[in-house]
């Protein structure tokens, strides 16, 4: 089997992160500006139902994602209570947009949704910059 070398659309590094690794802009994104494609393969409902991926994205009842390849930069994003970008699935595709301006340096980050989160992250604690700043800000009794 050959491997698929991860290919970095300009403007993205993947790098060290709050969550491990995470993926960053290397220039500037405006609001609304597409930034990447979620991609990966397509699984059946049954495969989706038994994956102990954590890389699935549900595009709709027939149709789910499995990013879990690394060729897929953009499963670097990691989520965050209070995001930068927003999924847009359109056509059956899953693009990343900027739902505000985004600086060079700046870590890309999508609200993962309820369900995931309440699974995957509250058991064991955001680490979005968010709540890592709310847990910092609070004091000891």
């Amino acid at each position: 089997m050959q491997k698929i070398k991860p290919v970095y659309p300009a403007g993205l590094a993947v790098k060290r992160s709050s969550a491990g690794l995470g993926l960053f802009a290397t220039r500037p994104f405006k609001k609304g500006e597409r930034i990447i494609e979620y991609v990966g393969r397509t699984i059946s409902n049954a495969e989706a139902y038994t994956s102990r991926s954590k890389y699935l994205f549900e595009v709709n009842k027939r149709k789910t994602i499995d990013g879990a390849a690394r060729a897929n930069i953009a499963r670097y994003i990691n989520h965050s209570c209070r995001p930068n970008c927003d999924p847009e699935i359109e056509h059956g595709r899953i693009f990343i947009d900027a739902i505000r301006s985004i600086k060079a340096g700046e870590e890309l980050s999508y609200n993962y949704g309820k369900e995931y989160v309440d699974e995957h992250i509250k058991p064991f604690g955001c680490r979005c910059a968010k709540c890592s700043a709310q847990k910092q800000t609070k004091t000891p009794r």
